[in-house]
Formats: C-alpha cells, structure tokens, sequence
C-alpha cells in the first residue's frame, strides 16, 4: 500500500511538473468559438510532424481572430501555399503565436500588407518582419479573419505556440487550449519487423501484419507470436476528439517489455528541422505503397528526433530462446484517454520459410560518401549523406524514363537529376521541362533548370523523371461578367486560369494600365480582384491579364466592362 502510494504521489508530481512547465492561463483562445480540432499537435503528416493545431471554424471563413495576449505583430507571410496569409505575435513571456490559412488581416495591417504587394506587384510578400512599436496588440483584439488561404483542405485556422528564441513549437493543450475529448485512441493494425538478416517471426525474415482482435474498452490483442533475434513492431493508431469525426494524431505511444519501459515517444515539442525524421520514426515503405502510417516502436541509429524518452535498446527486443515476454503497446492522447495491446512473444529457434530479397545492383551508395551515376543521357548525383543508410541503387533509362530506385525510401537531403539535351533544337528545348513520371498519366513538373545542352533538377523524392514538352497555353476564362458589359453591381472581378502541361507560373493583371492584385485560390483556380483596392475613374475600362506556364507559353486575355462609381 505504502509503494502504491509513493508510486501514485510521483506520478501526480511529474505530471503537475509537466504542465506547469507552461503557463496555463496567460493565453486567451484565438476564437470565441467552441474548439473542436481537426488536427492536433504532432500528428503524422506527408513529410512532417504538424507543428499546431488546426480548430475547425464551424466550415465558415471570416470569423475573428483574436490576439491570444499582449504582444506585438512581430512577422507576416502571404504565400501562395503552407500557411497561406500568415501572422506571428511575440510576447513578453517568451513565447511566439502564430495564426495560419487567415482569410485577411485587421484592417490597419491589411492596409500595410496590400501597400507592400502593390509596391512589389506581387500577390506573395515573403516574410515581412516588424519592430516591437509598429504594430503593438492587446490582449482579446482582433488580428485577422479565419479563412482557407495557403495549403489548407478547408476552412480552419491553424494555431501556434513557438519558443521565441530557440523557433521550436509547443503543443498549445500545454497553454490551457481545452478542446472537448473523453475517447481513447483507437488501434488499427500492429505490425512486426524482423530487423536484421538473423531475426526470425513465425518462421518468416521480414516484416509482416498481424491481426488485430479488439477486447473492448480500449484493449486489444494479437495471437502469441513465436520469434527469435532482434525484433520490434509498428502501430497504426489514430485518435478522435469529441464533437468531430477526424482521425487526429495521438500524443504519446509507449512499449513495455515485462513491465519494463523499452520504447517512448510524445509530442509535447519539438524543432522544424528534426521534423524531417518522420520518414524515420514512420514506417516510409508502407507509407509509401499502401497510404497508411505505422508508428515504429524502435529507433534508427541516424534518427535524430528529439522526442525519444527512455529507450532500451532503441526500442529493439532481442528475443532467446526458451522465454517468454509480455508485451503491452500503449498509445494516449493529450488528456491520457489511453489504449493498449496486450500480447505474448515466446522465443524460439525458427526455420526460415520466408526471407527478403537480397538487394544487387550495379550501383552501391555509401551513405556518408558523394556519388555520382551516368546512363545513356541521364545523370544521377547524390551528395554525401543524402540516404540515411547505404544501399543498392536501382538505376536505369528505358525508353527516355529515368528510374531512379523507387519512392519508398526517403532522403535526408535532395540530389541533383540531369537530362542531356543536346540533340534537341532550341524551339524543342523552350517547352520541355522533367517532370516526376510515377504516374505516367499525370506527370509532375519538376523545378527544372536549363543550360545549352542540360537540363537538371534536384529533388528529395526518388522514382521515375523523363522529358515532358508543354506546347499549350494556359487557359484563361472571364467570370460573371463578358466583354462590353456593365458591372457596376459587382464588387469583384474573377478569372479562372487552368494548365494542361507544366503548371501555372505567374500571372499579372491590369485595369486601364495600371497593376492589379488578385488573389489567387489555387484549389479553385480562380483569380480575384476587390474593387475596393482602387478608385477608378470614368466608367469605361479595359481589363487585361497575362498568364504563363512554367515553360513560357502566355496568354493573354483583354476586355472591355462598364462600371459606375458608387460614393
């Protein structure tokens, strides 16, 4: 009784030790708005662990956003893609707020912002950085409107909480953001992998599925399982909030081996550059051909993430012959609703029945060396340390694809892929491009950089590149109104521009001369232009805009519209 009690008591303490290490009550919710998330903290995302939470915006756009305490306006970022119309607010205390896929911005600092882009005659401004007096906010005052900007799949607002001198984000749960949640994870899958050449599971070398039986109440279990030598598993796990339906991330996932802790991994914080290690941390492979994520429960030695606690033998069971080991998965989420799989592992000298491939190929990287491979006219070049482990490269050109291995194994730097064109004439070489042919019916243009006689790009994706050649212009449709006609009851003018080939570039647009700023929503593919922006005078007017693609085929569309001014 008494070591329960000691147990229990220290338990209490580094949990009130953990949330205290926060300030639970100096930020205010960035929305007067119930929270409900559609993304947590940490959770698994394409290449990167999601560094805030989203909170859903009732599937409306234009809600306010309140400055979560006093600060000042220290950073705004209008792009196209990732957060989209961005805003940073540094506080006192050290930490740093930040506002994502905003829809505009309070209007004295909208007023700043759309000066900048008419000066630059950009929609984009890149980062615009402030001093403490220029734009000072209070506590509670509206910063922005919530809204769809940027690489967002619907209306939301993404919220965070960095460290102000180290950049790392925290968790916001941490800093009293209390969204409703009483459900525990929920289990999809385990799988086990056999780790090196000498391990052996169910009479199987490799890496393998194992059925999952759900106990209720959040237990679940697999079939005991026979192996021998160095093996750990992966969990495919997700967790639900209350009042929403999204599979959200979970906070902690923690292995025991007889009671004993070999495995642990959260997300209280963590930096933007060691986010690249997801790719590690995940099961990539699987990723990669079935589109759902394990979480492993062991660590690669050129893993560098920083949210690893209390691993024994990074997470790796080395299991003998003759004895028996209990194992217990744990996942929870940030409020400790907690899942768990419980099961057995008897240790037990297999003949192999099943064994993986051994690779050979022609092309062997050393990973901590620079390497370099030509075939026919494509050269591939991979700095030092570009793969995380060596490998046999799978390299060939056929019929003018370049394969370069395949898309499962991820890389930690990008290297350079080169076309040698010399054979094509100059008109043939202005439209052509690389692109990612994986899927052949819908190739990818790739960033490509032209020289007399090559062409190259860099990438941190593996797989199949050839030529493409873009000989269409992009298109270009007016919206709601026609040539000749009278607008005077519009309040925006919209395009819609599309490409068939290489991919929207740029675009300008005009009235009557002067430069324009339309807002581009790449996912509609719609230009928008505010009449606000610009008092025009007269009521005759010509529109102009010029769109190009990413190999220089423009198009240019003009018209005429009638518009009188309202006082």
């Amino acid at each position: 009784m008494k070591q329960l009690l000691i147990i229990t008591l220290f338990l209490y303490s580094f949990y009130s030790y953990t949330q205290k290490k926060y300030p639970d009550d100096y930020f205010r919710s960035p929305l007067n708005i119930p929270i409900v998330l559609s993304g947590t903290f940490g959770e698994l995302r394409s290449n990167h662990f999601h560094s805030g939470v989203d909170i859903k915006t009732q599937g409306r756009e234009g809600l306010n956003v309140y400055a979560a305490a006093d600060g000042y306006v220290s950073r705004i970022k209008v792009a196209q893609f990732g957060y989209g119309k961005a805003i940073y607010v540094t506080h006192p205390n050290g930490f740093t707020t930040v506002y994502g896929h905003l829809s505009k911005y309070a209007d004295k600092i909208q007023n700043y912002v759309k000066s900048i882009q008419y000066e630059k005659e950009s929609y984009e401004t890149g980062n615009l950085f402030f001093k403490e007096d220029q734009f000072p906010v209070k506590k509670g005052e509206i910063i922005a409107f919530s809204g769809d900007t940027g690489s967002s799949g619907g209306p939301h607002l993404h919220y965070e909480i960095r460290n102000t001198e180290s950049e790392n984000v925290i968790n916001p749960l941490f800093f009293g953001l209390s969204p409703s949640d009483t459900k525990p994870p929920r289990f999809q899958s385990l799988k086990v992998y056999s780790i090196n050449d000498n391990s052996r599971v169910n009479n199987q070398n490799k890496s393998f599925v194992l059925p999952l039986k759900s106990l209720g109440n959040g237990k679940y279990t697999v079939d005991r399982i026979s192996a021998s030598g160095d093996i750990s598993f992966g969990a495919n796990v997700y967790d639900q909030l209350n009042d929403a339906y999204n599979k959200n991330g979970i906070y902690s996932l923690e292995m025991l081996v007889n009671g004993k802790r070999y495995f642990y991994h959260d997300v209280e914080t963590f930096s933007f550059y060691e986010s690249k290690y997801i790719n590690l941390y995940t099961d990539y492979p699987h990723y990669k051909k079935y589109k759902k994520k394990y979480q492993k429960t062991y660590k690669e030695d050129v893993n560098k993430l920083s949210t690893y606690k209390d691993l024994v033998n990074n997470g790796i069971i080395n299991i003998k012959n003759g004895l028996n080991y209990n194992i217990e998965i744990i996942a929870k989420d940030y409020n400790g609703n907690t899942s768990s799989i419980n099961f057995s592992v008897v240790g037990k000298e297999n003949n192999t029945i099943f064994s993986k491939p051994k690779d050979s190929t022609n092309y062997k990287i050393i990973a901590n060396n620079f390497q370099k491979f030509s075939k026919e006219n494509v050269t591939v070049a991979f700095p030092k340390n570009t793969f995380y482990n060596d490998i046999y490269l799978d390299f060939d050109v056929e019929n003018g694809v370049a394969k370069v291995h395949n898309s499962t194994v991820p890389l930690d730097k990008n290297f350079t892929l080169t076309f040698n064109v010399s054979k094509y004439s100059d008109a043939e070489k202005q439209q052509m491009y690389i692109a990612n042919v994986d899927n052949p019916k819908y190739p990818r243009y790739q960033y490509t950089r032209k020289k007399d006689s090559t062409f190259y790009t860099t990438t941190k994706v593996l797989g199949k590149y050839a030529l493409k050649t873009d000989k269409q212009k992009p298109r270009v449709n007016l919206l709601y109104f026609k040539d000749q006609q009278w607008i005077s009851k519009l309040k925006t003018l919209k395009v819609k521009i599309s490409d068939v080939g290489s991919g929207i570039k740029n675009y300008s647009a005009f009235i009557d001369g002067e430069w324009i700023l339309m807002e581009y929503n790449h996912k509609k593919r719609i230009l928008t232009y505010n009449f606000k922006d610009k008092k025009l005078v007269g009521s005759k007017h010509i529109f102009k805009i010029v769109v190009s693609d990413n190999v220089g085929n423009t198009n240019t569309l003009s018209a005429t519209f009638f518009k009188k001014q309202v006082n």
